[in-house]
């Protein structure tokens, strides 16, 4: 009895999730984000209790940012405009993969916008883009 409520349960989830985006790791990084802010705050709040400009400001704030992260990420799962949310996880695996990168440094060329990637340590170093052909010079 129980096994095929949880059954029925599980096909309304599926079709209710039929066509909309679910999650990925923008999702979760959102998700990482706001267990760390409530995290942060939960342990503010024991050690400034006392606090007056604590309680009244910097704790509803990081709670208003917390529940603010939350609702996006579910706001991305639930969505049906599929491209959008990918065009924006696509943004957020780029930048992350550069914050992560630390032997190269990005350079965009200043004619056609292309992003170029050099290696850091290198001094002033001149840069051909491989697109336009421009040089342009820059410190790595």
């Amino acid at each position: 009895m129980v096994i095929v409520m949880f059954r029925r349960f599980g096909e309304s989830f599926r079709r209710f999730m039929y066509g909309r985006y679910g999650s990925d790791e923008l999702n979760i990084a959102l998700l990482i984000l706001a267990l760390a802010i409530s995290l942060t705050n939960s342990i503010l709040s024991m050690f400034l209790r006392a606090s007056a400009v604590y309680v009244q400001i910097v704790s509803p704030i990081l709670y208003l940012l917390m529940l603010g992260l939350l609702g996006f990420g579910l706001f991305r799962t639930l969505s049906r405009n599929i491209y959008a949310r990918q065009k924006e996880n696509r943004w957020f695996r780029q930048h992350w993969q550069r914050l992560r990168d630390r032997k190269n440094r990005y350079y965009r060329c200043p004619k056609c916008r292309q992003t170029v990637r050099v290696p850091k340590g290198k001094g002033r170093i001149s840069i051909h883009c491989p697109k336009c052909g421009e040089k342009f010079i820059k410190k790595t």
